[in-house]
C-alpha cells in the first residue's frame, strides 16, 4: 500500500518523519519529495481555455443593473430623460463595479488561498500499519491524506 500525504514546509514534516522511523517505517520506504512554487504570476482576466473560478464582472453587472434601473427611474424626472440616465447609470456601474474588484483582487489578493502544499510524503506500509501511518500523519499537521491498495 502507498500512502501519499501533503504537508507545508514545516517543523511537522520532520517530526513525522522521526515518528515514523520510530514506529518501524524504514528509511527505504519513505520518500519525501518538495515542490516547485509557482514563478510567475497568475493571470488577471480568463480565456475560453482557462478559468479559475474568479469573476471580475459579477460586481460589475450587479452595479451597472442597479444603476440603470435608478437612472431610468429618476430619469423622468431629470432633465435628459429615462434613456439618456439608464445609459449613464449603466455605464458608470459597469465601471465602478469593475474598478472596485480590480482593487480588491489586488490589494487583498483575493482569491489566492494562504494554505500551500509544499512537500509530498510518499511512504510504502503495509495493510496492518496502515492506521498508525494515517494516525501519525494527521497529529503532524499534515494537509492531505490518501492511500493507494496494490493491484
Amino acid at each position: 500500500m502507498l500512502v501519499i500525504a501533503s504537508f507545508e514546509n514545516s517543523i511537522f514534516i520532520e517530526l513525522a518523519l522521526s515518528e515514523l522511523e520510530q514506529n518501524d517505517i524504514s528509511k527505504e520506504r519513505i520518500l519525501a519529495a518538495p515542490l516547485d512554487k509557482r514563478s510567475e504570476q497568475r493571470k488577471l482576466f480568463d480565456t475560453i481555455h482557462r478559468a479559475d473560478g474568479l469573476s471580475l464582472f459579477d460586481a460589475a453587472a450587479i452595479l451597472g443593473t442597479c444603476l440603470m434601473l435608478l437612472g431610468a427611474i429618476y430619469g423622468y424626472i431629470l432633465k435628459w430623460g429615462p434613456i439618456i440616465w439608464g445609459i449613464i447609470g449603466a455605464v458608470s456601474g459597469l465601471l465602478l463595479g469593475f474598478l472596485i474588484k480590480m482593487m480588491l483582487i489586488k490589494k487583498n489578493k483575493l482569491g489566492v488561498k494562504n494554505i500551500t502544499s509544499e512537500i509530498v510524503l510518499m511512504i510504502r506500509c503495509e495493510e496492518h500499519e496502515y492506521k498508525t501511518v494515517e494516525k501519525i500523519l494527521w497529529d503532524n499537521q499534515a494537509l492531505g491524506l490518501t492511500r493507494i491498495k496494490n493491484m
